[in-house]
């Protein structure tokens, strides 16, 4: 299996009117592999639907690519569909990416405070 990242760690920023954009944290990365890109991607979405999140009927942006999402450098058309639980609009939601070494990505939905970003990894 090529080597990739072991960690992601990605704000998710509400963009009016298109959806949602990846703001990845200082110190991460997407792999650059293809592959490896798009599982990351997949786990991402995953991790997306499971919080609430759907893909909405929208055109594309020319630019929305897998890394060009995984990078910050494009919208992705999702929303939030569930109700924001109790003291969620306090925080911020990032979507962290775990891997082991030889595994798959595992993707959840994280609510920080403000300023409590988590730890991008190695």
């Amino acid at each position: 299996m090529p080597e990739s990242p072991e960690r992601y760690v990605a704000r998710v920023v509400d963009v009016p009117d298109t959806g949602i954009r990846l703001a990845p944290a200082a110190g991460t990365a997407a792999p650059a592999e293809p592959t490896e890109a798009n599982l990351l991607g997949m786990a991402v979405a995953l991790a997306l639907g499971a919080a609430g999140y759907a893909h909405r009927p929208a055109p594309r942006e020319a630019a929305q690519t897998v890394a060009a999402l995984l990078a910050g450098e494009a919208a992705m058309p999702w929303r939030a569909t569930a109700p924001t639980a109790t003291g969620a609009r306090e925080t911020v939601p990032y979507v962290v990416c775990e891997r082991p070494p030889g595994g798959h990505y595992a993707c959840a939905l994280q609510h920080r405070p403000p300023g409590d970003e988590p730890p991008a990894g190695d």
